[in-house]
């Protein structure tokens, strides 16, 4: 299994509206995908300071099924939309479970 996560810090045109968007619009395309096992993506909960401003963790069968989500045409389309314009800093790392 695969974990994918991946982090954004936000630019200060980034919405608490375009934020709950992009989390809903990437939750929405999770079901579609084959060999997704666990999906989740939403803004930091405000705990500790200084952490980034928003989280994907999403869970793949093996590494076709999270390379296949990472060009997936929907995929591409909503980062391209919401995060590549509002992302000042991103981090992402996937690894084996």
């Amino acid at each position: 299994m695969i974990r994918h996560v991946v982090l954004f810090t936000w630019d200060d045109e980034m919405t608490d509206e375009l934020e709950q968007q992009f989390a809903a619009e990437l939750t929405a395309l999770a079901p579609k995908l084959a060999g997704l096992r666990s999906y989740h993506a939403g803004p930091d909960a405000g705990l500790v300071d200084g952490n980034y401003d928003f989280a994907v963790v999403a869970d793949f069968e093996d590494v076709a099924s999270y390379l296949a989500y990472r060009d997936h045409p929907a995929h591409q389309d909503i980062i391209g939309r919401i995060s590549r314009p509002h992302a000042t800093s991103r981090a992402s790392v996937q690894f084996e479970l």
